[in-house]
């Protein structure tokens, strides 16, 4: 399975659709990055990703982008493919 890494805060309503969309695509681990916790993070992640909401998901090296995003990829059949990848 793929490694998921998801920046996120613990009210965002997108994070808990995103983790919930995941886990019935059976992700068991998902490295979660709060930047509520972490300020610092927020920095490295609009560096990294070029975007200021969260969530903000990346599939081992792609970058999805928040829950629309991966939820219209999931519409298109790209999100299995993605999360198959080792």
């Amino acid at each position: 399975m793929a490694k998921v890494i998801m920046y996120c805060t613990e009210v965002c309503p997108y994070c808990v659709r995103a983790e919930h969309l995941l886990r019935r695509k059976g992700v068991s681990e998902i490295d979660k990055i709060r930047i509520d916790l972490h300020p610092e993070q927020r920095d490295l992640m609009i560096q990294r990703t070029g975007r200021r909401t969260v969530p903000q998901i990346y599939i081992n090296e792609t970058h999805v982008g928040g829950y629309d995003d991966m939820a219209a990829l999931d519409q298109d059949g790209g999100l299995d493919p993605l999360l198959a990848q080792p």
